[in-house]
């Protein structure tokens, strides 16, 4: 959680490690997400805060764009922020993501 005087729990920072055996391995990866009010029935906005090359992010906000990440397109209550950050890490691994150049690190 980012605010701890957040008495809705509506923004959260979470980390991605790269997975191993793609231009992401060994890559650390900041994103923020933030819960509406209508959170869980509504999904959560998620923006990588590390820049990153990848097909369902918006490569000038690092907003992950819902209509490219099906998770967030077909969003069901039940899923949770990990589940989020677990399907982004698999996209990393699809063959369309897996050896797209990245921007330098640390910029």
């Amino acid at each position: 959680m980012d605010d701890a005087d957040d008495i809705y729990m509506q923004s959260w920072t979470g980390t991605i490690i790269g997975p191993p055996n793609t231009v992401h391995e060994g890559r650390i990866y900041q994103l923020k997400l933030f819960c509406g009010l209508d959170y869980p029935d509504n999904p959560p906005s998620v923006r990588f805060q590390t820049r990153i090359n990848m097909t369902c992010v918006n490569q000038e906000t690092g907003v992950v764009e819902p209509s490219l990440f099906p998770m967030l397109a077909n969003w069901q209550r039940e899923y949770t922020m990990e589940d989020i950050l677990t399907q982004l890490k698999k996209e990393m691994m699809s063959p369309q993501n897996r050896r797209m150049a990245q921007p330098p690190e640390g910029v």
